[in-house]
């Protein structure tokens, strides 16, 4: 039973390293949010990566409706230029 909860955390763990670029498309919608002046920080990499470590079943949720979002858009835009 362990090995299903260790997964379970090294999978949010990967998926918050390698989604720490693009976590706007994951809390804040699909609009890319200002980065500070002195840009990420680890402190920022290191919340987002726990945060993900637990939760990552949900912001895999919230990144497929971000993406729905941006297709409609992206549809909607195309049937405006024709």
């Amino acid at each position: 039973m362990n090995i299903y909860i260790y997964l379970f955390l090294l999978f949010g763990l990967v998926f918050g390293l390698s989604t720490f670029s693009y976590m706007h498309l994951f809390s804040e919608g699909p609009h890319q949010v200002d980065t500070p002046e002195g840009g990420s920080t680890l402190g920022g990499r290191v919340l987002w990566a726990m945060v993900c470590t637990f939760l990552w079943p949900i912001m895999v949720l919230t990144g497929l409706n971000s993406a729905r979002i941006l297709a409609k858009r992206r549809r909607q835009t195309v049937a405006a230029n024709h």
